[in-house]
């Protein structure tokens, strides 16, 4: 066998944004269309929004004008302007910044100069302009290249920072964002900053309450056991309340303004201090999944230079505080086991109200015990000898940082579904869930029809979601189902279980719907696949004559060689939403329960009905 030569010719060395456009993961995370709410282009997004942050915190600029008029982004700040004489660097040139003192930005989120240069690199086109002192400065660039430098001039505009860019379409492919999944970040980035406005397409967002509004607008109020529990301190946001019917935890949690989405140090600590103030102040060492069932919380902290675990900073990795504070877990739980001490014993009403809570938990815990363990050794024996999932090479849990985002459990029905997939997938991030027939209608059912039920208990295993999301085993729920009735009523079946007893799920945008194509359309020379009738009369055009045409009815009908097409690079998704306007209780009363006339007049004034027009 013929040696391969290795000389200096095989040395590479390669500029700053050559290496985020060959290792974009790195930097960003998954790429993605913009389906799902922590594809690339709402990073670019928050990475460009941070820097603005970053000038609110420090006293500067308190309004942030945002608008994405098609695929292009911008961003516009009242802050202190980038000193004009480093505005190309800034963005530019990597471990470049004013982070790295800790004079001008003492607790910031983005930490390591590489924010804005990732944006940079991965777009198309790239603007960024600074005002301050009655003077600006701009800088154009292309994939990163500067094209175009505007030097200094007068002006009267006012200081600040304004950020133009297009994420490059050939790296976000086919890319479009969703309002709803940028409404949400920037709700968040004003719950975190009391004070401060930012417009987003005209409509303003604002709030005065912090964590106590972001549990309130999130929840209805009628389903909150007692009324929320609102602490603050140094460096430290808290906001409690339980659930009167969510059967599991739910947290939302930051550092220093960012959406820890995966939890970290502060989150664990905060559970555990949750569970021994109660024990404390009850005098009762409470088994710490009754203390916790039902809660619905919210923590923010603010940390010196805080370590994340990959560079999107989804999962503190930080045991230290910084400066002279203790460890994150000694703070938190000082903070809580004083504050919510204190709460308690002044709030009586409320007390009595957990205490009671605690209690039913506690009762239905020792009721279920049996049931659990049962299901528990049915659910380990099914994943030793049954087919029913077929697992991703490696795990949640040990899979390097830059991949856990893409981990995927993909559920169907059928085996000839499940086997398309199976053999389609990609088997490093990539799992298979067969379900056996349509699942059972959960609404309404206490959490025993979970263990007692075999299709729902081995799902909850194979999620590992039985005690907290902090173990969720994916990142990426998706049903793949027939796009046929028999395949929405699959899928109403599961979005009711996941409604009824993990709601959190899709409240954190886990929860999607596979789109496969309904038709194809080919000659000799070109396929093209049709996920709708106007797609399908579009290609005929094209394609001109007459062109074979294929109705798929099923997911089995497609081979394996297609379907690597559909959960590939150009998968789409339909993420699952929950409706603002309506309770998770009367989401599902109405699709689910027993307000038949109701809803067949529904059904009757929205149906669509179109005609098939494939020739026959």
């Amino acid at each position: 066998m013929a040696q391969t030569q290795y000389t200096e010719e095989n040395i590479r060395s390669l500029d700053w944004k050559e290496h985020i456009r060959m290792r974009p993961g790195m930097y960003i995370g998954k790429l993605g269309d913009g389906s799902s709410a922590d594809d690339g282009i709402y990073i670019l997004l928050k990475e460009t929004i941070d820097n603005c942050i970053d000038e609110f915190v420090m006293g500067a600029g308190k309004t942030i004008e945002i608008s994405i008029p098609g695929d292009r982004v911008i961003v516009r700040d009242f802050g202190r302007g980038i000193p004009l004489g480093k505005v190309v660097d800034v963005v530019s040139k990597m471990n470049t910044g004013g982070k790295y003192d800790s004079r001008a930005f003492k607790k910031s989120v983005g930490l390591n100069g590489v924010g804005t240069k990732a944006v940079n690199a991965l777009s198309s086109f790239f603007r960024v302009e600074s005002t301050r002192d009655g003077k600006s400065k701009a800088a154009e660039f292309e994939y990163g290249n500067l094209v175009n430098e505007e030097f200094l001039e007068e002006t009267s505009r006012k200081r600040g920072t304004k950020v133009v860019f297009t994420p490059d379409e050939t790296i976000f492919k086919k890319y479009k964002y969703r309002n709803e999944y940028v409404e949400r970040m920037l709700r968040n980035y004003v719950y975190l900053n009391p004070g401060l406005t930012i417009i987003f397409n005209g409509e303003k967002f604002f709030s005065e309450n912090g964590l106590k509004d972001l549990l309130e607008d999130n929840n209805s109020l009628d389903d909150l056991l007692y009324p929320i529990i609102h602490l603050r301190g140094e460096d430290i946001e808290v906001a409690i309340t339980h659930s009167k019917t969510q059967y599991s935890e739910e947290y939302h949690s930051f550092v220093n303004g960012q959406h820890t989405t995966q939890g970290g140090t502060h989150q664990s600590a905060f559970r555990e201090a949750l569970v021994k103030t109660i024990r404390d102040f009850y005098g009762k060492n409470y088994d710490a999944s009754d203390v916790r069932k039902s809660v619905i919380s919210a923590i923010a902290i603010k940390v010196m230079e805080p370590v994340f675990e990959s560079q999107t900073k989804t999962k503190l990795g930080s045991t230290e505080m910084g400066g002279d504070f203790p460890t994150v877990r000694t703070y938190i739980n000082d903070f809580v086991g004083k504050q919510l001490d204190n709460y308690l014993h002044k709030n009586p009403e409320t007390a009595e109200k957990i205490q009671r809570k605690i209690m039913m938990a506690e009762k239905e815990r020792k009721e279920l015990s049996g049931i659990r363990k049962l299901a528990r050794e049915r659910a380990k024996k099914a994943s030793l000898h049954n087919k029913k999932l077929r697992d991703c090479r490696v795990h949640l849990d040990n899979m390097k940082n830059e991949r856990r985002l893409e981990s995927t459990l993909f559920i169907t029905e059928g085996d000839s579904a499940s086997g398309s997939i199976t053999k389609s997938r990609d088997v490093n991030t990539q799992a298979v869930f067969s379900l056996r027939g349509k699942p059972l209608n959960s609404y309404g059912m206490s959490k025993k029809i979970v263990y007692e039920n075999e299709e729902f208990n081995l799902l909850q295993a194979a999620l590992n979601i039985e005690e907290s999301m902090e173990d969720l085993r994916y990142n990426n729920i998706v049903i793949a189902t027939d796009a046929d009735v028999d395949g929405m009523h699959i899928r109403l079946l599961l979005i009711t279980f996941f409604l009824q007893f993990f709601p959190e799920l899709i409240k954190e945008n886990h929860l999607y719907i596979l789109q496969t194509p309904l038709f194809r359309v080919r000659n000799k020379k070109e396929t093209i696949y049709c996920y709708s009738q106007d797609e399908k009369n579009e290609a005929i055009e094209k394609l001109s004559g007459k062109p074979e045409i294929t109705r798929f009815k099923g997911l089995g009908e497609i081979s394996p060689d297609e379907f690597k097409h559909f959960i590939g690079d150009d998968i789409r998704l339909e993420p699952v939403m929950l409706d603002k306007a309506l309770s998770i209780e009367e989401l599902l009363q109405f699709y689910m329960g027993k307000n038949t006339p109701d809803r067949q007049k529904f059904i009757i004034n929205n149906l669509k009905v179109e005609v098939d027009l494939i020739e026959q």
